[in-house]
């Protein structure tokens, strides 16, 4: 499909405008529509402020830490300030670092590569893949994962007791000190959106010795995340879901696992001096700040991003923000409980607080083909899918661990499993009209089904044109 955009700037009532909020996508059934961007959770819209800034900077562009002429003295003070930005926005504490990585993924594969010898990691089973899977690339490390808890009380209650099969712990007099410990956890699910009890669970893990890692992915995009108010140890999220593009990532916290572990990168940047020795051999003396954990040249314009829209989100007010997500949050909600064949995903309940993030199914429609004709008929894009959470999804649907997920079209035979989910996200720079739309059309095509034929091609539900 072709994609124009119109000069024309439709009112948007959203706290933040963004871009892509003029574009024009076709429709199969004819004509065009306003694209209803619904898939914050995957990837935000980058903001209108991010965007401005980058493209200011961009005649500046020059090497970080590498040259001497005025461009890149000017693109390290931009680095630089960027991280102090960043550390200001997550209230990191005077002896904390922040590093910039790739992504969430790329950060909290960073702390699982620095974790001293034989750390026994925590991690329920209801995380994204991100932060569920690195801990078992180190062949040295167990990892223990934590079924599904039903209620924020149960989780709290699961961690202490995982945590209380160790033995005592450290500070305890007379205990056997068992050894470094992490528990990692989500912040807000990126399947149902809901917020999990990270104070609690931070407290929870220190009375035992262990340290905590919070994936606020999906979080700081909604809420305030402080380091020192929430009491965790290290925060790792991802531009891309804060309205930053560019591919940039941050692990902000303790320094003290990071200044004693290899480089997780070896390369210029992350050394301070190199030396041959006498046998032929290298020496290699590599730093002790962030910039051990950043060799090779860093992604300025992915760091200026990040913190452009920590400014933006700070100035905006998070309380501004909240009140207006959780007015649209409520909007869906309702709209939603008004169609009795849509079955919302939750894993605590209804009445458990949540960010701009809603997951369901739909009696008797595959979910690819429900999300692909939101989007061929009425221009509204949505994931479908497992939401590269797969054990939480599954334990949602109540499905067998072992079942396939699957995608496709409405063509596979009576009976056969489907097993999947449409997910639906929104955030500072959604309209109403988004909303709307969304509501509207969920309902026309649960009344009326869809308008156009689809097929599965390569994986994918897709209009047939």
């Amino acid at each position: 499909m072709s994609v124009s955009a119109v000069a024309t700037d439709p009112a948007i009532c959203a706290p933040l405008p963004v871009l892509g909020r003029d574009v024009r996508v076709p429709l199969v059934t004819g004509g065009e529509v306003d694209y209803a961007a619904l898939d914050y959770a995957a990837s935000a819209p980058a903001l209108q402020r991010v965007w401005d800034d980058v493209a200011a900077y961009a005649p500046y562009y020059g090497s970080v830490h590498r040259g001497a002429g005025y461009l890149s003295q000017l693109s390290t003070d931009l680095f630089e300030n960027s991280r102090r930005t960043i550390a200001e926005f997550l209230g990191c504490r005077a002896d904390e670092q922040v590093v910039f990585t790739r992504s969430t993924t790329d950060s909290l594969n960073l702390l699982a590569a620095v974790l001293p010898q034989d750390t026994r990691v925590f991690v329920f089973e209801t995380e994204h893949h991100a932060s569920l899977l690195p801990w078992e690339q180190r062949a040295d490390v167990t990892v223990t994962y934590l079924n599904a808890p039903r209620t924020p009380a149960q989780a709290v209650a699961t961690l202490e007791q995982a945590l209380a099969d160790l033995g005592a712990p450290p500070a305890v007099a007379g205990g056997e000190p068992y050894g470094p410990a992490l528990v990692c956890v989500t912040g807000a699910s990126n399947v149902t959106g809901e917020l999990w009890p990270v104070r609690e669970l931070a407290a929870a893990a220190h009375a035992h010795g262990a340290r905590i890692v919070l994936d606020a992915a999906q979080l700081a995009p909604h809420h305030p995340v402080d380091l020192a108010e929430l009491d965790v140890d290290w925060i790792a999220f991802s531009g891309h879901k804060l309205y930053a593009p560019f591919g940039a990532g941050v692990l902000a916290g303790r320094a003290d696992w990071l200044q004693d572990a290899e480089p997780y990168l070896a390369g210029g940047g992350a050394s301070r001096k190199v030396s041959r020795r006498t046998d032929g051999g290298v020496d290699v003396e590599w730093h002790t700040t962030a910039a051990r954990h950043e060799a090779g040249s860093p992604n300025v314009i992915g760091a200026y991003a990040i913190a452009s829209a920590c400014k933006a989100l700070t100035e905006a007010g998070f309380d501004t923000l909240v009140a207006r997500e959780q007015e649209l949050i409520t909007r869906v909600r309702e709209g939603l409980a008004e169609v009795p064949e849509v079955r919302v995903l939750s894993l605590f309940g209804d009445d458990a607080p949540r960010v701009g993030v809603l997951s369901f199914v739909v009696d008797g429609w595959n979910s690819s083909h429900f999300a692909a004709a939101l989007s061929a008929e009425y221009g509204i894009g949505v994931r479908d899918g497992l939401f590269c959470a797969h054990p939480l999804v599954r334990t949602l649907l109540g499905s067998d661990p072992q079942d396939p997920g699957e995608c496709g079209a409405p063509e596979a035979a009576p009976g056969e499993l489907s097993l999947n989910a449409i997910r639906v996200s929104f955030g500072a720079g959604t309209p109403d009209e988004h909303v709307d739309r969304f509501l509207r059309a969920v309902k026309e095509l649960v009344a009326d089904g869809a308008r156009w034929n689809y097929r599965t091609v390569d994986g994918r539900c897709v209009a047939v044109v």
